[in-house]
C-alpha cells in the first residue's frame, strides 16, 4: 500500500514554472492536464487554471508577467 503511495508521488511532481528565470509557479499533474499553482504575485492571475501541456501553462505564465508589467521571457 505504501509503495503505491511512493509512486503516485512521484508520478504527481511538480514542475516549476519559471519566467525570465524567476519562478512564478509550479504546474501538478493530474487526470485532466495540469493544474497552475502561483507563487509569485504576477502569476496569480493564471492560479489554479488548468492546462492542457506544461508549455501552454508557461506561455499564459509569460503573459501574466507580461501583463503585471515584467519581463516577457
Amino acid at each position: 500500500m505504501q509503495e503505491n503511495s511512493l509512486n503516485r508521488a512521484r508520478a504527481l511532481k511538480p514542475i516549476v514554472i519559471a519566467v525570465g528565470g524567476e519562478p512564478q509557479g509550479v504546474v501538478v499533474p493530474n487526470e485532466n492536464g495540469f493544474r497552475f499553482l502561483a507563487v509569485r504575485l504576477p502569476a496569480f492571475a493564471i492560479d489554479g487554471q488548468q492546462f492542457d501541456t506544461v508549455e501552454k501553462a508557461r506561455i499564459a505564465a509569460m503573459a501574466a508577467v507580461r501583463a503585471h508589467g515584467g519581463p516577457a521571457a
